[in-house]
């Protein structure tokens, strides 16, 4: 059974909801785009407001206003570099600040915020990164491109799709910067439902996830930097489940990454989501209208059946490609049971499971205690399966 480790992992005891949402703040340390001592600031603040709903965004868009101030400072002083050091982590906590906001122009305008910063950050910590937009459907997707280091012709490349609270700001930075290193370009997506796509474009999430991957897909081919014939598709939580199902049904993928894997019946996931909000609304980690919002239910009802269709029950054992499902022994969001469902569903003969534990690091959901040692392994899977074809 998951257990509470402690107060780094569990900064409010007793609150998860809150817990797991500064913990994949925390996670994001090792990459030098948040500071652990800001958050500790913020979190001590709502130490003692944990009764209050508004508290959340209170704080930590306090904190990302002042962060900001000091990129602006840095600016006005000619010291672009250090703007872009403190604009992005005034970003990543304006998008927390945003995360426990119901959908509305409150949340759109924090979100345009959010956002502003990142891109200011990107450009001037990481002026390497590309600003690209995939074909779909009649508009785009907004998606970040890094080259792989040392690349000698078209490489091998990654497609990032997210978790549903997460964002390819996030994306290519924890994943991204591993897999330049190793010899591979990455593509992090906001696919519908995500990120930037959602919260600025108004583009909801869709079961059949294989539409934006296909999509994703196309505009990496046409690309010279880009070898076709090894393209991987990886999905991380909720992203889990997006990255099989484009693996499913795009065989043009040479490779396909579940990191963390995602309920087995989301629709009961949402049920006990409706329903613990009801009685213990600080023991689920996450909002109660997350998934609502996602997928643009009306209602809480209505977003549980829609739940129904995404399911890879029925559809994994198409998946033909080298497969790798990893997944945290102590995840208090997905159960680990439903990684070595997943594993045993899938068609390909050459896949591999790896459940990490405590003693590991990495237990907790998307590797979010560690991750570092979750990607690591992502990445030299992916190397030993791409690289030498």
């Amino acid at each position: 059974m998951p257990v509470e480790r402690g107060p780094w992992i569990d900064t409010f005891p007793g609150n998860f909801l809150w817990s797991n949402a500064t913990l994949i703040m925390k996670g994001m340390a090792p990459y030098g785009v948040v500071s652990l001592e800001e958050m500790d600031r913020a979190c001590e603040r709502l130490r003692p407001r944990q009764g209050d709903q508004t508290a959340w965004w209170e704080e930590w868009g306090a904190l990302a206003r002042d962060v900001e101030a000091l990129a602006e400072k840095a600016v006005a002083e000619g010291n672009s570099r250090t703007a872009g050091n403190y604009y992005y982590r005034a970003a990543h906590y304006h998008y927390n600040a945003e995360r426990f906001v119901p959908p509305g122009d409150e949340k759109r305008e924090m979100s345009r915020t959010a956002y502003r910063c990142y891109h200011e950050g990107i450009r001037r910590r990481y002026p390497e990164i590309e600003f690209v937009e995939v074909p779909y459907e009649g508009t785009t997707l907004p998606a970040l491109f890094l080259r792989a280091e040392r690349a000698d012709g078209p490489a091998p490349t990654v497609v990032i799709v997210n978790g549903m609270d997460n964002s390819k700001e996030m994306s290519i930075i924890f994943a991204g910067l591993e897999f330049a290193k190793r010899g591979f370009n990455t593509l992090a997506l906001d696919g519908p439902g995500q990120g930037e796509t959602l919260r600025l474009r108004g583009i909801h999430s869709r079961y059949d996830y294989e539409a934006p991957g296909a999509a994703a897909y196309d505009y990496l081919s046409g690309r010279s930097d880009v070898d076709p014939a090894r393209i991987a598709i990886m999905g991380y939580s909720f992203g889990g489940y997006y990255s099989s199902r484009i693996a499913a049904f795009e065989p043009r993928y040479a490779a396909c990454i579940a990191l963390s894997a995602l309920h087995w019946d989301l629709a009961a996931w949402q049920l006990r989501i409706k329903q613990k909000t009801e009685s213990d609304p600080k023991a689920i980690g996450q909002s109660n209208f997350q998934f609502q919002w996602v997928v643009n239910a009306k209602t809480a009802d209505e977003a549980i059946e829609i739940a129904r269709k995404f399911s890879l029950k029925d559809v994994a054992h198409q998946i033909a490609c080298p497969f790798l499902v990893t997944h945290g022994g102590n995840d208090r969001i997905v159960p680990t049971e439903n990684a070595p469902k997943l594993y045993e569903a899938v068609g390909s003969k050459d896949k591999t499971i790896k459940i990490f534990s405590i003693e590991e690091g990495g237990a907790e959901h998307a590797h979010v205690d560690n991750r570092q040692v979750g990607i690591d392994f992502a990445a030299d899977w992916l190397a030993s399966k791409l690289l030498n074809r």
